[in-house]
């Protein structure tokens, strides 16, 4: 598999997971009824999964790896700003609303405005985590330079350590996921432990080492107690939970962003990390017709790069 098709899966994962998730917010059911009709196995089909601010910051970070085989960090920024203003209606955060309207206009001042959000320690929410897991699928046969890539991808708009811990965490287990196409990887609490030492030091390591002690068969709801679900919106709330999901689950992208639900909170971003993470092993090959037809699609450049790479 190219690191292209493998990213590709990648992509089409997340987007799915982001989009799936974002029907169970209680702007569209209360957490009542969401955790019954996921514990139910329900699927939402009231309307279509359009996916948020995730996947378009997502695409951004595939576009820039597919024609630079690099994080360009300025190339990035400019590609971000130009995605919002484009459309800004998809659920971004506070932090992204006044950061990323400036990189529209001059993406090479990303370096001082992302360090000067929120009181000059940058942000560490979990946006760098959500939109990062195709760049592990792409770069995978190196985990290093996963790491090193990653980490540049985080810093253009998430310039605290720990959001970019959460960063580099999400893509090297999209990377061992990709990886175990191919050969045996580690899975499960094994694949989290090894994560978390490739992690720095830190709350979100710290939370993975937590994760990798719970069982595979702890229910969600209680793991996501344990290990938090994104409502704070940190990294160190966000990442454990999402790659204990997926670390446990890395055959079924359908089982795995069932379970991720059912820890509700930031459901939208838990899901789209797991969905990218185990789709950069299995791809959408599983996934239901009904979840395909239901999912907004990805903008069209996407399968036309693909064609364009098995073209060439």
């Amino acid at each position: 598999m190219t690191p292209l098709a493998a990213a590709r899966d990648s992509l089409e994962g997340l987007a799915l997971g982001d989009g799936f998730g974002e029907r169970w917010f209680p702007l569209f059911r209360s957490p009542q009824k969401a955790f019954r009709e996921i514990r139910a196995r329900r699927v939402p089909v009231e309307a279509v999964w359009h996916w948020t601010d995730d996947t378009a910051m997502a695409l951004s970070v595939f576009g820039v790896i597919a024609t630079y085989d690099a994080v360009h960090q300025e190339r990035l920024a400019e590609a971000f700003g130009r995605s919002y203003v484009r459309d800004s209606a998809r659920g971004y955060g506070h932090g992204m609303h006044l950061l990323l309207p400036e990189l529209a206009e001059e993406p090479g001042s990303w370096r001082a405005r992302a360090r000067a959000l929120f009181d000059g320690q940058g942000s560490l929410g979990n946006g760098a985590a959500m939109r990062v897991a195709p760049l592990g699928a792409w770069f995978c046969g190196d985990l290093e330079e996963v790491a090193e890539q990653a980490a540049l991808s985080a810093e253009v708009t998430h310039a605290h350590p720990e959001a970019i811990a959460g960063a580099v965490a999400v893509a090297l287990a999209a990377a061992l996921a990709a990886r175990g196409r191919a050969q045996p990887e580690p899975e499960g609490g094994e694949l989290l432990a090894q994560v978390a030492d490739l992690t720095a030091p830190g709350r979100v390591r710290d939370g993975l080492r937590r994760a990798a002690e719970v069982p595979g068969d702890t229910e969600p709801w209680r793991a996501a107690d344990l290990l938090g679900n994104g409502q704070r919106i940190s990294a160190a709330d966000t990442v454990p939970f999402a790659l204990w999901s997926a670390a446990h689950h890395l055959d079924s992208l359908t089982d795995a962003l069932w379970t991720t639900a059912e820890g509700l909170g930031d459901v939208d971003t838990t899901c789209a990390i797991t969905g990218g993470v185990v789709a950069s092993r299995t791809g959408l090959a599983e996934v239901p017709g009904d979840w395909l037809y239901l999912r907004e699609p990805l903008p069209d450049w996407v399968g036309e790069l693909a064609e364009e790479s098995a073209d060439g």
